[in-house]
């Protein structure tokens, strides 16, 4: 018997012999299942344990971190001291779509994210190219943070026991290296404190969280006072357009407000809390970009950033003229950049987590730890992947990979919204993006604009990406699908 969470009868998919390719590619998964489904795995149930404290410092924890501290160092010699602008440009893209994901995570709190809202919307197809771009954002974004990480551990050996990890061991094949150790270690770490629960990843979260805050607010006290406004007189010198290959370069540090939202079936109260915490920390990290960007170029000249990946220590070495207030630096960096690795590598799990629910990957990635609540053998793979990309692809290559992944899933919820809005009009809705539809359209157009900005070698892995994604869904997930099969119409007959 169906539950009365259920749709209709006449929205449950039918049997799959009597479907053609293009329905099975269309079908829509019906919101009020994806809810119903929360929390379910095989063998057992997420927990639901994080408030809106917790959500607001996941969110914030896989934002704010290694774009502010390392990719600093890339954006500022392609638009000069108006890289404050383009972070501008990349909050004003980022807060289009976190609207858009704040309404949707309000409607359907689940853990997918974009991926699930884009299967309730746009059907099984679009959501699996979605998912297959959250894999690629999230994946490679805790890789290209782990090799930020290990940057500033050897900052801060350095200045506290005048050591430093080889060359050999701290960095990737392609640039002189072996292996970037540290940021395999960081990512092994980060799995350990996954496997213990949501509970406990987001209490060690929220205590680096505030580290991280503490540091920045620290970086700007010194760094003001070498601040001189001459390093501001030649404000573009690369035009617009270096301001805009830098706003998309740092796209980059923007994402991660999403994670929030992976968490939908283990928040207390997801339609209440989530919209708040994704805006609320949205808010609160673009503050500290453009108040630490402002500070950096007006305590350093422009040129100086090129090739530097510790640029905020070493602004606060020159400023003070010792090595204290940087390796202090250093080690805010350090704790607050492993933040990033396990808040983001915890919303790569989710995502997958839900995806095999779906029967789009396989389900032994969605099976639950009955003690911790935790899906563990999902968490293994993920951290071990994530771990030998961060250990063997450099940083650069990794974070235009991430950027072009995630404005594309962005793209998809701005687009989601419209349809949802067109399709369930009468949706309780515990938040609603202002200005009807222009917002999410702007949302969209700002995601296409910057994806345009990213350089063709980018969008050549991109292709090959995404070549590579529906190669596996047409050879796995088409075919063994929930709603292809009729598992899913089983499994609501069994309610």
């Amino acid at each position: 018997m169906l539950d009365h969470g259920a749709p209709p009868h006449n929205e449950i998919p039918a049997a799959p012999a009597s479907l053609g390719v293009a329905t099975r590619l269309m079908r829509r998964k019906p919101v009020e299942r994806l809810v119903a489904e929360g929390g379910q795995g095989e063998g057992g149930q997420l927990r639901r344990s994080l408030g809106l404290w917790q959500l607001t410092m996941i969110s914030i924890g896989a934002t704010l971190g290694t774009g502010i501290f390392v990719v600093l160092g890339d954006a500022v010699p392609k638009a000069g001291p108006a890289v404050t602008l383009a972070f501008v440009i990349a909050g004003l893209t980022a807060l289009f779509s976190a609207l858009s994901y704040a309404e949707l995570a309000g409607s359907i709190p689940v853990a997918g994210s974009s991926y699930s809202y884009a299967y309730a919307t746009l059907g099984e197809l679009v959501a699996w190219v979605c998912g297959w771009c959250l894999v690629l954002e999230y994946g490679v974004s805790v890789a290209a943070v782990a090799v930020g990480w290990g940057e500033y551990l050897n900052e801060l050996l350095d200045g506290t026991i005048g050591v430093t990890i080889p060359a050999a061991l701290s960095s990737a094949p392609g640039e002189g290296g072996i292996i970037n150790l540290p940021a395999l270690i960081v990512v092994l770490l980060a799995m350990v404190f996954l496997l213990g629960g949501a509970r406990e990843s987001a209490r060690a979260n929220t205590v680096m969280v505030c580290v991280k805050i503490a540091a920045l607010v620290l970086f700007c006290a010194v760094g003001f006072m070498g601040f001189k406004s001459g390093n501001y007189r030649d404000f573009m010198p690369l035009g617009m357009t270096g301001v805009s290959a830098a706003g998309a370069t740092l796209f980059f540090s923007y994402i991660g407000f999403d994670a929030a939202s992976t968490a939908g079936e283990e928040a207390k109260d997801p339609k209440r809390d989530l919209p708040r915490a994704i805006m609320l920390s949205l808010i609160i990290v673009t503050v500290l970009y453009v108040l630490v960007a402002g500070v950096a170029v007006g305590a350093w000249n422009w040129k100086k950033f090129d090739g530097s990946e510790a640029a905020l220590a070493a602004i606060m070495n020159d400023v003070t003229g010792q090595t204290f207030w940087g390796t202090m630096l250093a080690l805010g960096a350090v704790i607050s950049i492993a933040s990033v690795v396990l808040t983001v590598l915890y919303g790569q799990t989710r995502i997958l987590f839900a995806m095999s629910r779906d029967g789009l990957v396989p389900r032994a990635l969605g099976k639950v730890h009955a003690k911790t609540g935790a899906p563990r053998l999902n968490t293994v793979i993920v951290s071990l992947f994530c771990g030998v990309l961060a250990a063997l692809i450099p940083l650069g290559k990794l974070v235009d990979a991430t950027s072009i992944g995630t404005l594309f899933a962005f793209a998809l919820v701005n687009v989601a919204v419209i349809v949802l809005r067109y399709r369930r009009p009468d949706m309780d809705r515990t938040f609603r993006v202002p200005f009807g539809p222009v917002l999410p359209v702007l949302g969209f157009l700002f995601c296409a604009y910057n994806m345009f900005s990213l350089d063709t070698v980018t969008w050549v892995v991109f292709g090959c990406w995404m070549a590579a994604g529906l190669v596996f869904y047409f050879l796995y997930g088409y075919r063994r699908s929930r709603l292809a099969t009729g598992d899913d119409l089983a499994a609501a007959a069994e309610k």
